[in-house]
């Protein structure tokens, strides 16, 4: 359990990261819920976790802004004490494929998906070190252990993810912080709705276990990672991808 931890979820307002919230407070995190542009959809993920019972605020900050995202960590700590966890989780994609893509799109992938991590965790480590503790989990992806066609921005953030999550892991380690990515492969959320009957027939044939996650596979893993029943595990990669990169 994680009682009366302090954690903070970048991009809660939706999809994964909104499970990730209410999971983390349905065993008493109390957790920030940080979202980017969708305030009224954070506003309801903050809802429903105190409506179960949790304890949750939310607050805006464009991760990819090394500044705002220093004041965020210093707003969280003002108010609460400490951070005990961090997930990393906002992330856009821009797709497209490589010769079409413009370097707007790839920058702007970039920024956010693997700067914005960076920023985070830049701002937080000071925090933890001074704790003697603390939890990062990055969410990487399918894609960026594996490659996928017309994300080669996408791809490169989560891979990218993947190294500074191990780089990380060795600086922390000993101040008792672990560090670990959690790497999703197709998981039912608005954006994969949005795929044709077809495109998700192709995908599933490519599953070991011949169906899509869940966004509460994603949740409990992390939640598993953040919980103290994980303190011996850092720098790792946990695939939660139905096999797809066995």
């Amino acid at each position: 359990m994680l009682k009366d931890k302090v954690a903070v979820v970048t991009g809660a307002s939706r999809g994964i990261g909104k499970e990730i919230a209410k999971t983390l407070a349905l065993q008493g995190a109390k957790v920030i819920v940080n979202f980017c542009g969708s305030e009224e959809k954070a506003r309801e993920t903050v809802e429903e976790i105190k409506e179960a019972g949790g304890v949750a605020e939310a607050l805006q900050c464009d991760v990819s802004d090394f500044d705002k995202a220093a004041e965020m960590m210093e707003y969280v700590v003002k108010q609460y004490g400490r951070v005990d966890i961090l997930v990393n989780n906002a992330g856009i994609t821009r797709d497209g494929l490589l010769m079409k893509m413009s370097g707007e799109d790839f920058d702007a992938v970039l920024d956010t998906n693997l700067k914005g991590a960076f920023h985070c965790i830049r701002h937080v480590a000071r925090q933890m070190v001074k704790q003697r503790g603390g939890r990062i989990i990055n969410i990487s992806s399918v894609s960026g252990v594996l490659g996928n066609a017309g994300q080669v921005n996408y791809s490169a953030s989560k891979a990218g993810i993947i190294g500074m999550t191990k780089a990380a892991a060795r600086e922390l380690a000993s101040r008792g912080i672990t560090v670990n990515a959690v790497a999703p492969g197709f998981i039912k959320t608005d954006m994969t709705d949005k795929l044709s009957d077809s495109v998700k027939e192709g995908v599933t044939a490519q599953i070991p276990l011949r169906t899509f996650g869940e966004t509460k596979d994603v949740a409990y893993a992390v939640a598993f990672l953040a919980s103290e029943e994980a303190r011996y595990i850092t720098g790792q990669v946990l695939c939660v991808d139905g096999g797809m990169a066995m």
